[in-house]
């Protein structure tokens, strides 16, 4: 059995009772570390923070083994317990929708705990959920990359007067392109996008496209 666990928004003691139940039954524990943080990071020692809570010592499970090698974790569950722990809600990123889906082409069961994710927790700035429109993510800025289809969706919303949530970029364990070139990888630094940096590219954008939408933002 796989189970997929939501630990909430804040730090270890967010887990549900019945998602920390399942862990304790779980053989092996692995943590998702690249869609979202914890308020301590995975540091040593946050990950001892977890493995104290829950009894149990917990894999890191970065980019390149969930998007990868997910199939190794994936077997274990196929003759065990296994528990992939998420921040926030499980569905929260496409990528834990993608690895239910591969679960079950090999014939893993799977039960999902659900938790609150930042998608219901916005309603804390005031602002009505019923009122948010699509939800956008805005990448880190390149010398030749700088993608604006962001803007557009966040317009789109403005024009129906609707919200809208944008989630800022995380980039943990990024393959240099130099080294995908060579075809042995080494790793940016990590990097998490401040509200400074995404209003910068959002003006940038905005300044392209001649126009004044930032009441939007």
């Amino acid at each position: 059995m796989l189970y997929i666990i939501g630990l909430g928004l804040g730090d270890e003691k967010d887990i549900t009772l019945k998602g920390l139940d399942a862990v304790k039954r779980c053989e092996k524990v692995y943590i998702e570390s690249y869609t979202s943080l914890l308020s301590f990071g995975i540091s040593s020692d946050g990950l001892s923070t977890l493995e104290k809570l829950y009894g149990k010592p917990i894999t890191v499970a970065d980019r390149e083994m969930v998007e990868e090698k997910a199939d190794s974790f994936l077997s274990e569950a196929l003759g065990s317990d296994v528990a992939f722990l998420v921040v926030g809600d499980p569905f929260g990123a496409t990528t834990h929708t993608d690895l239910v889906v591969r679960a079950k082409t090999l014939g893993v069961d799977v039960k999902v705990v659900h938790n609150a994710s930042v998608m219901n927790a916005i309603g804390i700035c005031g602002l009505q959920l019923y009122r948010y429109g699509e939800t956008v993510s805005i990448p880190f800025f390149t010398e030749s990359w700088r993608p604006d289809s962001f803007y557009e969706k966040i317009q789109r919303n403005r024009n129906l007067g609707l919200h809208t949530l944008c989630l800022l970029d995380i980039r943990v364990k990024e393959p240099t392109l130099e080294s995908l070139c060579r075809g042995r990888k080494q790793y940016e630094p990590p990097r998490f996008m401040t509200i400074n940096t995404a209003i910068e590219q959002l003006l940038e954008v905005e300044q392209k496209h001649g126009e004044s939408d930032t009441g939007a933002i």
